[in-house]
């Protein structure tokens, strides 16, 4: 395992470009609770960003339009100067074909969003589609919302319509998931201890509660081919799950502290997760093996401080659609850019109070946002990659790590395809 702890003072790292900011307009009564951004998505086809404005707020923008309003105004935005509203009596004629900005008042604190896509990369697991209450199109595009509540809320992204209203859940609902695949299945996390599987195209039934935390559940993700999801949580959690037998397939021990954010690469074959303990993990999900360790605090914490308050908490990673980058947001007012095969970040960028970073669709953006409910963005690093690493991606993506292993070929490729140098 290689460990990659680092002062960022020590060394020469380049700054990552500003692309833009969406400020929050300032509370007509300056609420300090109720202002945080917990989450920003970027819908799969990149079309629309959404983010929340905090105060039960959440707000979606055309993508595109956003980025030609950096272009043409600088960098800075308040977020409700952007041109091109929604009037509120929506007419579905044309609004697909022509995106529009939404505000979405969520009735609650929103915690969670997630963008989910109809768009098949398999037979979809429902079936009798046509005797439920919606019929999704081949183009369907829905956004998921978490509330302080409990409850979870779906939108119609093309018509900023409420589609469902799903209530399960006891306590905060902190994070959502779509499986990749089209299906419009969606996994919750909550502080209630469990993950809850939906299956929207079934009118938002709930088809199975997985349990297995024992406190506070943080976070979420499907692998890219939707048979396998990571949940994070306090008490150091790291389950997987199986999500064709809905059965956990192992716990992944190693974090000393909350484990509050999780990610797989494009590939499938590496899982990210960061925590309270000052690090980001990088394992191999398939026999769980911490391949890379990247250190936010130098010298690294022993187990008993890693427990504890430091101003190094990780709060958010995300995996570049390069499957060569690692974002991290940490509570030290840095955003770090990694390489999995570089020792240390190869871009940083100053942020106060972030609280949650995701990578746009194509890659070349990273969005954060913050406790005042802002979000920021930031041109990511530009690497051509080789044939190697595509191929690869290529491979990972139909073969475990057990099969490769098995392949006819030196050792070396097979350390390679493994992501073990």
């Amino acid at each position: 395992m290689a460990s990659f702890p680092l002062d960022v003072n020590e060394k020469l790292i380049a700054r990552s470009r500003t692309v833009g900011e969406l400020l929050a307009p300032t509370s007509p009564f300056d609420k300090k609770c109720g202002r945080e951004n917990w989450t920003v998505a970027f819908a799969p086809d990149g079309s629309y960003f959404a983010w929340s404005q905090g105060h039960r707020i959440v707000k979606l923008v055309p993508w595109s339009q956003c980025l030609n309003n950096f272009l043409l105004h600088g960098t800075k935005n308040v977020a409700n100067s952007i041109s091109t509203r929604l009037s509120r009596q929506n007419s579905d004629s044309g609004q697909k074909n022509k995106p529009c900005e939404h505000i979405i008042d969520c009735g609650d604190i929103v915690w969670s969003l997630a963008f989910g896509s109809s768009v098949p990369e398999k037979q979809s697991r429902c079936v009798n589609i046509e005797w439920h209450r919606f019929k999704f199109g081949q183009d369907q595009l829905l956004l998921a919302t978490g509330l302080n509540n409990g409850r979870i809320k779906i939108w119609d992204v093309y018509t900023g319509k409420l589609l469902l209203n799903l209530m399960d859940h006891t306590e905060v609902v902190r994070d959502l998931t779509f499986a990749p695949d089209g299906s419009l299945i969606l996994v919750s996390a909550s502080r209630d201890k469990t993950l809850r599987v939906w299956d929207l195209k079934d009118d938002g039934n709930m088809m199975k509660v997985l349990r297995g935390h024992q406190n506070w559940v943080y976070g979420c993700a499907f692998s890219p081919d939707s048979s396998i999801l990571c949940s994070v949580g306090a008490s150091k959690a790291v389950f997987l799950w199986d999500m064709d037998k809905y059965s956990m397939i192992r716990k992944l021990e190693g974090h000393h502290n909350d484990v509050v954010a999780c990610e797989f690469s494009p590939d499938g074959a590496l899982l990210a997760t960061a925590s309270y303990d000052t690090r980001v993990y990088v394992w191999d999900p398939h026999i769980g093996v911490i391949l890379m360790e990247f250190g936010h605090l130098f010298p690294p914490p022993t187990p008993i401080f890693a427990g504890g308050a430091n101003d190094r908490w990780v709060r958010s990673v995300s995996f570049s659609h390069d499957g060569l980058h690692i974002a991290s947001l940490a509570d030290d007012k840095m955003v770090r850019f990694w390489r999995i095969d570089e020792d240390h970040p190869v871009q940083v960028a100053p942020l106060n109070n972030g609280l949650c970073c995701t990578f746009s669709t194509d890659g070349s953006v990273l969005a954060a946002g913050t406790q005042d409910g802002s979000v920021y963005f930031w041109a990511t690093p530009k690497q051509v990659s080789s044939l190697q690493h595509l191929c690869r991606m290529a491979i990972r993506r139909v073969m475990p790590t057990s099969l490769v292993k098995n392949l006819p070929i030196p050792s070396k490729v097979v350390e390679f395809l493994c992501y073990q140098i």
